[in-house]
């Protein structure tokens, strides 16, 4: 059985790491999806508010499970037998970071392999950051997220705190 890890902060989580997730949850037996929580990172969701949100959106896959990890993913790929780590990629810049990413992460743990899987057109542009900034200035935002994430960022910002 092949289990693959796609990690990620999903903060938000978008219509691309959902076209990740769907794409791999083909290939492969099982797969992890993990929420990465670094205590340096300052996040707009908490750990429990992402996690609740993927939760939902993973729910259509029946060999998807979610987790939490504030270590080194390739040690959670360690502990869980994993062999793969997916990363999506959105163009070059992506690339260039992951691939890095990836040598690093073989040295660390070389039974575990990063295979990369490219986005799909329509999400080349579909980057967290972004999507932020965007709900916050009040801007469309439905074609680049699940409506529960649409939701979640309307209340972040544009309601009283």
């Amino acid at each position: 059985m092949t289990t693959a890890v796609f990690p990620g902060s999903f903060d938000p989580p978008t219509n691309g790491h959902l076209s990740i997730i769907e794409r791999a949850s083909q290939l492969f037996d099982s797969i992890d999806v993990v929420i990465a929580v670094n205590a340096d990172k300052k996040y707009l969701f908490t750990r429990e508010e992402r996690f609740a949100m993927m939760t939902e959106l993973i729910k259509p896959f029946q060999n998807v499970s979610l987790h939490i990890c504030d270590e080194l993913i390739v040690n959670y790929a360690k502990k869980t037998g994993a062999k793969v780590l997916l990363r999506g990629i959105r163009n070059t810049n992506d690339f260039a970071y992951e691939f890095d990413l990836s040598l690093m992460n073989h040295t660390l743990n070389p039974d575990v392999e990063t295979l990369f899987i490219p986005t799909e057109q329509r999400y080349v542009i579909v980057k967290s950051s972004s999507i932020k900034e965007l709900a916050q200035l009040g801007g469309d935002i439905s074609g680049m997220v699940p409506d529960i994430v649409a939701e979640a960022l309307y209340v972040k910002y544009h309601t009283a705190q």
